[in-house]
């Protein structure tokens, strides 16, 4: 009896190794083709066009920092502010955690906020750590019903400091 009991274990075991195997096959395979998801961003993609660069230049320059660009993310739901750090003290308005930053839609006056999750906080990069000149940063900002779509006319406002005509992208 007993050793009827251990074949029958071992045939079950026998059975669960192919299963456990092509389960793991599937896992590395899946791991494999995220990872070409994950690549290198192309830089061409997240440049501001360049009458956008010459027109915003001045403000983004004078509060320490050079925009990257302002896309649209998460199935239109959140607006991706990214920008380089160029002068630390002079773009602290944007990362201090007391200031709340909002984007102005330049055609009806609408304000959209970042978010503020309980568990994870308000979505963007703050001053809590030493500020380092030449790494981007981000902002999230809701974008509740699609409102701004791609075109869309922006000022991004933080305290005193305003970077006006952003082009959503």
């Amino acid at each position: 009896m007993k050793d009827d009991t251990k074949d029958a274990v071992a045939a079950v075991d026998g059975c669960r190794a192919p299963a456990r195997l092509t389960a793991c096959l599937g896992a590395i395979a899946f791991a494999l083709a995220l990872g070409g998801c994950a690549g290198t961003p192309d830089t061409q993609a997240y440049a501001p066009q360049a009458g956008q660069a010459e027109e915003q230049g001045g403000t983004a320059h004078a509060l320490g920092i050079e925009v990257e660009g302002i896309r649209l993310s998460a199935a239109g739901y959140m607006l991706d502010f990214r920008y380089r750090v160029l002068d630390p003290v002079k773009a602290a308005p944007l990362l201090d955690r007391k200031i709340q930053p909002y984007l102005l839609d330049e055609a009806s006056g609408a304000r959209l906020a970042v978010p503020d999750s309980p568990k994870v906080g308000r979505l963007r990069t703050t001053s809590r750590n030493k500020v380092i000149p030449g790494r981007n940063y981000y902002i999230l900002f809701a974008n509740p019903g699609r409102y701004l779509q791609a075109g869309s006319k922006v000022t991004l406002v933080a305290g005193d400091a305003r970077i006006s005509d952003l082009t959503v992208y």
